[in-house]
């Protein structure tokens, strides 16, 4: 028995037995230590994938893929994107380190968004999601429910 966080025992069987088979699509690549656990519910990976999984999250990385944005350029790129889910996506994003916020000393100020190395690699990979997403929407949106 393992105790999680939260002060709670668990069985690890179960959680060894996903991380096995994740461990076998990653090969070498897969960290040694059980803490980066994705299956487990106290990874940390889970924050990470709770900020680049999200709608809009994705969209804005991919939006910076080609070059960096100001603020206008991302609203207007991202369309349905509120002001308040932009300013709180890059916030995060910018956390993470994905993404740069670069504040010209111009009057009136110029503030650039642009993807650091890590978010590039990042968006080279979520931009193949993207065209999945893409091909296969219509489908999956057309399905009875």
């Amino acid at each position: 028995m393992a105790e999680t966080l939260t002060g709670s025992t668990t069985s690890t069987v179960p959680a060894m037995a996903a991380r096995e088979r994740v461990a076998g699509v990653l090969g070498p690549e897969w960290p040694a230590d059980l803490e980066m656990n994705v299956f487990s519910a106290v990874c940390p990976s889970r924050a990470v994938l709770d900020h680049i999984t999200s709608k809009w999250g994705v969209l804005i990385i991919v939006a910076l893929s080609d070059d960096s944005l100001r603020w206008g350029e991302l609203r207007r790129t991202i369309d349905g994107i509120s002001e308040k889910m932009l300013a709180q996506t890059l916030r995060v994003l910018e956390g993470d380190g994905l993404v740069l916020r670069t504040v010209q000393g111009t009057i009136p100020p110029r503030v650039d968004y642009q993807l650091t190395e890590l978010g590039r690699d990042l968006c080279e990979r979520l931009i193949p999601l993207l065209t999945w997403v893409t091909q296969n929407a219509a489908q999956i949106v057309s399905r009875d429910r």
